[in-house]
């Protein structure tokens, strides 16, 4: 009977304890209410000779944008730092079995840690709470939106590949206060990113790499950098801006088969020369200026841009040949007409000054007979001059006819042989020069 009372009496104690346990009982152990100043504003070491050990952990949960105008970077990042401070310890046995409290961030001293390549303050509001443990560890978890500068390769854009570091370090503190060590390596970081990934945008996360440079003679701070490697999903670019350029390209070597006669082949040549250009201004407002290599992309836009405004000048050239040897066909047309005329009007001429002399050399004295011979000889020159007339009227329609079909005749005359000849050595030039161009700019984008 006596045993079952104590042993009632002691289940009833620990009831008791765990009823009565609260985390402002911590607290009041810890002297945080009364103390507030005095932790949070030294490093929480009890000889200022040790360094505060901070461990770092990064977690990236989306890639929000990538901005290469203007060379930003934009990553959703999960931090996770840790450090230890020596004035904190309680035995969880005291408290039913309380190993960690949470507190205000405000309360305890934070380590320094900044980013160096980022550029705008972080809109979204830090984690209010912090959370300690019995052995003295603290640990701080935020969530970041970071605005931070990345030196973008865009000289394969858009199969290109870009690597943006995040290096955190301490503002002040050197490496004798504080060393700063990564929790986890860069295979952790790339698995765990990977299963918490919400969004990548236009890009395929590829992995997160883990540097920790200690400090040295150069720096006398640790320094943790961690490499985001990110690929671009080229598929929009290939089908919105690569294929209408190589489409334009292809409309051009097609024009070949157009008659150089009438304008039409040069006005089209024209119109795919300036649909080309469009698409140069829309390339120059995605590329950042501050590229040192000309990019592929551009060299492509270029090179096309060359080989269509090369054979816009073959097209010139070929139709200012033509033209000549149109103008000198006609040209010596319009002298043999005027040769043919001008042999007509002579010999009407003889014609009418015989039947003039022949009439002017008669007297009014004639006998009758003597004039009716006169009037049928009259009579017989008309009728002959009459057929010549007509038999010259076939001649000269005959000649305008053959002019005309020398003229319609496409190597008829010397410059236009030529111009063909020239149209056709072009063409094969043309082709052979596209075909090499674009194999090589397609072997140096997929070069590694």
């Amino acid at each position: 009977m006596l045993v079952y009372l104590l042993f009632l009496l002691l289940i009833s104690d620990e009831f008791q304890c765990e009823q009565n346990c609260s985390y402002q009982d911590v607290l009041n152990h810890l002297n945080l209410s009364s103390n507030n100043d005095l932790y949070s504003m030294t490093r929480p070491v009890r000889n200022y000779k040790n360094p505060t050990q901070v461990s770092l952990e990064v977690l990236l949960y989306a890639i929000l944008d990538v901005v290469e105008k203007d060379q930003k970077f934009i990553p959703y990042v999960w931090t996770v730092t840790r450090w230890k401070n020596e004035y904190i310890s309680w035995d969880p046995n005291q408290f039913c079995g309380i190993d960690n409290v949470s507190l205000p961030t405000d309360i305890l001293w934070k380590p320094d840690l900044t980013i160096e390549e980022m550029t705008e303050k972080d809109k979204a509001p830090p984690s209010p709470y912090l959370t300690i443990n019995n052995e003295g560890y603290v640990e701080v978890q935020n969530d970041q939106v970071l605005v931070s500068t990345c030196r973008m390769h865009i000289y394969k854009f858009p199969f290109d590949i870009q690597r943006c570091n995040l290096t955190f370090k301490s503002i002040i503190h050197t490496a004798k206060e504080i060393r700063l060590q990564p929790s986890d390596n860069s295979s952790e970081a790339t698995e765990w990113s990977r299963e918490l990934m919400r969004t990548q945008y236009e890009w395929l996360f590829i992995n997160m790499t883990v540097t920790a440079n200690n400090a040295s003679v150069l720096t006398d701070q640790d320094i943790v950098i961690y490499t985001i490697t990110m690929k671009r999903r080229s598929l929009l670019y290939i089908v919105n801006f690569l294929l209408p350029v190589l489409f334009f390209l292809c409309l051009d070597l097609a024009s070949f088969i157009i008659s150089d006669y009438g304008g039409e082949k040069l006005s089209f040549k024209v119109t795919v020369l300036l649909a080309v250009t469009v698409l140069q201004l829309i390339l120059n407002d995605i590329l950042p200026s501050s590229s040192n290599r000309v990019p592929l992309i551009a060299a492509y836009c270029i090179g096309v841009f060359a080989l269509m405004m090369l054979s816009l000048l073959e097209t010139i050239v070929v139709m200012y040949l033509r033209e000549k040897d149109s103008q000198e066909t006609i040209r010596d047309g319009c002298m043999m007409q005027e040769s043919v005329k001008s042999n007509k009007d002579t010999h009407d001429w003889t014609q009418g000054g015989f039947i003039y002399n022949m009439s002017s050399s008669e007297t009014g004295e004639s006998l009758p007979s003597a004039k009716e011979d006169r009037s049928s000889k009259v009579l017989g020159d008309c009728y002959t001059l009459e057929r010549l007339s007509d038999e010259l009227k076939a001649m000269e329609k005959t000649l305008t006819l053959l002019f005309k079909s020398k003229k319609e005749e496409e190597t008829s005359g010397y410059w236009n042989r030529v111009a063909l000849r020239v149209d056709k050595v072009f063409f094969l030039f043309y082709l052979i020069v596209v075909f090499v161009f674009l194999i090589l700019i397609f072997i140096e984008w997929q070069n590694d």
